[in-house]
């Protein structure tokens, strides 16, 4: 059981891996190809349907893989493939449905989506969610199969099948930019919609492949039993109804965040490069701090040791701050390093560069609350008391909308901008992070109605601590860094990031340490 285990973490873990990589690379490509530019910022329009569908429901650990992995599992093989084959034909007829209605109105979407963006960006866009609209059936057999495939430990492919589409992309801008050499006449459309093409392409390359090794192990099944096994049918459509109804509700955030960053131009390329810059160490520190707790919180809830329980998550509070602090200041004091040495070549010029490391800034300041605000949901749901967690999720889509609002400078159609803050596309993800730190208060005050008490007192001044050891690294190293930055080439920025790495971590722990706010022993497992 341990050899098979390891072998297929080892399998996960490299498979991953190469998608992470495919993903980084397509992204400095789209940046050098698209920059900031009309036809990346429409793209991010066209996208945020399919996408949703994509990553939410055909996506891994989406609702459909889920509940597919909890019902095809315990089946035998001839039994799993009659019922996987029931659910993939009913559920693919029901998303081309969909995907029919999305194209037919693929224009009066766009407009309800970003109702500010030109009159040539909303036509670019709504030229690309046509192109898209055939992801949406797609993302349904999607889903399904990646679930089959891990019910049966097939891991590889389905963690290697996000590059599918990564490397898709990359291909289709390298043989753009050879044709656009030979031909400088090409069709405009066809290159305005070359994402949108790569994307599809990619997916459907994924759904071929997943056909082929659905096939192989004997999950197709097409014979005339239909009135069978209607049990695990309905069991697997209802663990989906309200997964996706959970997981959906962060995705109306990011619809809200674009409905207005449309009003600001290259605003939703930025919050693509930058949000990507985040989200990769992010993902790292989620895995590494909050996935090895959830297993020790349900352990101690189920026993009953609520005294364990609490020193496991006011551990796990602590190495949250820690950590994403340290990331914090990493990112604000290295930002224009980071973006030029990833981003600044091709058509990602000095004004891009500008827009983004403004924008990595403010994502940056928002990233403690973030992975605080994960980490008590997870800790909410090991012990079983999910509801409140879901009804701030309600609360703060609601909260989301008036800081948006409120940040841009509170426009109005009559009366022009009722607040004085304007702080543009930088006020959006100074909203996320608000909301963020409000509903982390309100899960952590809550803990004491189920016996859990979290020395907040504590826990702030701690916070505080760290706040201000971060400060004074940030200061030291910029100090250095701003008269070694003349130089500028890229070999020079990579030196600055590496040694910049160092001697951030090095410092920022020897002030926790002394500060006595640094409990990290790398050789002990929280």
């Amino acid at each position: 059981m341990h050899s098979y285990f390891k072998n297929n973490l080892a399998s996960i873990s490299f498979a991953t891996s190469l998608s992470k990589v495919a993903g980084f690379i397509r992204q400095i490509f789209i940046a050098a190809a698209f920059g900031i530019g009309i036809t990346y910022d429409a793209y991010n329009y066209a996208y945020i349907i399919p996408g949703f569908l994509l990553i939410i429901i055909g996506g891994i650990n989406g609702p459909l893989h889920n509940a597919v992995v909890a019902v095809l599992t315990p089946l035998k093989r001839r039994k799993g493939g009659l019922v996987l084959t029931k659910v993939s034909i009913k559920l693919t007829l029901l998303f081309f449905i969909l995907g029919v209605v999305v194209y037919f109105n693929s224009g009066f979407l766009i407009n309800f989506i970003a109702p500010n963006l030109s009159d040539e960006a909303k036509s670019i866009a709504t030229y690309q969610l046509k192109i898209l609209t055939p992801c949406i059936p797609l993302s349904a057999f999607i889903g399904l199969s990646f679930g089959a495939l891990n019910s049966r430990n097939k891991f590889f492919l389905s963690s290697i099948s996000p590059a599918l589409t990564s490397l898709t992309t990359i291909l289709f801008i390298s043989a753009s930019w050879i044709f656009s050499h030979q031909n400088t006449n090409s069709n405009y459309l066809v290159y305005s919609g070359l994402l949108a093409k790569a994307t599809l392409t990619g997916t459907c390359i994924q759904f071929a492949i997943q056909c082929w090794e659905i096939n192989k192990i004997g999950l197709f099944r097409f014979n005339s039993a239909w009135h069978l096994f209607k049990n695990e049918e309905k069991r697997i459509f209802k663990l989906i109804a309200p997964a996706t109804i959970s997981s959906g509700l962060g995705q109306i955030n990011v619809f809200v965040d674009m409905f207005f960053a449309s009003s600001f131009q290259g605003a939703a390329s930025g919050l693509a490069y930058g949000n990507f810059l985040i989200q990769a160490p992010l993902g790292v520190l989620s895995n590494a701090l909050i996935l090895p707790l959830l297993p020790k919180f349900s352990k101690f809830n189920s026993k009953q040791e609520n005294r364990n329980l609490e020193k496991s998550l006011i551990s796990g509070i602590e190495y949250c701050f820690l950590t994403t602090i340290f990331l914090t200041g990493f990112f604000i004091t290295f930002n224009n390093q980071l973006v030029q040495f990833i981003f600044q070549r091709g058509a990602f010029n000095s004004e891009a560069v500008f827009l983004v490391k403004n924008i990595l800034i403010a994502y940056a300041a928002g990233i403690p609350f973030y992975l605080y605000r994960d980490l008590l949901v997870r800790a909410y749901y090991a012990i079983e008391k999910p509801k409140l967690p879901f009804q701030l999720s309600f609360a703060g889509i609601i909260l989301n909308v008036f800081f948006d609002w409120f940040l841009v400078g509170a426009p109005t159609i009559n009366y022009g901008n009722l607040s004085p803050y304007n702080f543009g596309v930088i006020g959006i993800i100074l909203s996320s992070g608000i909301v963020n730190l409000i509903i982390c208060i309100f899960l952590t005050s809550n803990f004491n109605t189920y016996g859990i008490k979290i020395p907040k007192i504590i826990l702030l001044k701690n916070f505080v601590l760290i706040s201000l050891a971060c400060s004074i690294t940030s200061t030291i190293c910029y100090a250095v860094i701003k008269d070694i930055n003349v130089l500028n080439p890229n070999v020079w920025e990579l030196f600055i990031l590496v040694i910049g790495l160092l001697a951030f971590l090095i410092i920022y722990f020897s002030i926790t340490k002394l500060f006595g706010v640094n409990k990290f022993n790398p050789l002990i497992k929280i």
